[in-house]
């Protein structure tokens, strides 16, 4: 039960930031990001799982592996992004994470490019 450890790790932790707070604030932001990657490297294994399943079922069905590549990219920009804007905020930093947010979206039209333009063809060879 993963999800358990990870709750476990965050309660601590919140435990922890407050009591900081009270004291040396600037520390939490430490125990935060401390957190974060913790509970990253705990599921990390099961990332890899999943890229091993959808890899296998993607050589079964004939996909592009190009394509499942690219979608594994751009999710793990989506998690990455929102771990930053997180940390930005918990940081009262709300300009800075509207930033990345909106950074993080333009890379990840800028990358879908490639699966637009297929589906595209794909959709033009369909009509007559």
């Amino acid at each position: 039960m993963d999800i358990i450890k990870i709750i476990g790790i965050a309660l601590i932790a919140l435990i922890i930031i407050i009591i900081l707070k009270q004291y040396r604030p600037e520390f939490a932001i430490y125990i935060s990001i401390l957190t974060g990657i913790l509970i990253i490297l705990l599921v990390t294994d099961k990332l890899t799982d999943i890229i091993q399943l959808l890899n296998s079922i993607a050589s079964k069905a004939s996909i592009n592996t190009e394509f499942l590549t690219l979608l594994l990219k751009i999710t793990g920009i989506a998690f990455l992004a929102e771990f930053a804007v997180s940390i930005c905020r918990d940081a009262g930093e709300a300009a800075i994470a509207s930033k990345v947010e909106i950074g993080s979206k333009i890379i990840i039209i800028a990358m879908s490019i490639p699966i637009i333009s297929a589906l595209l063809e794909i959709v033009l060879k369909i009509l007559p």
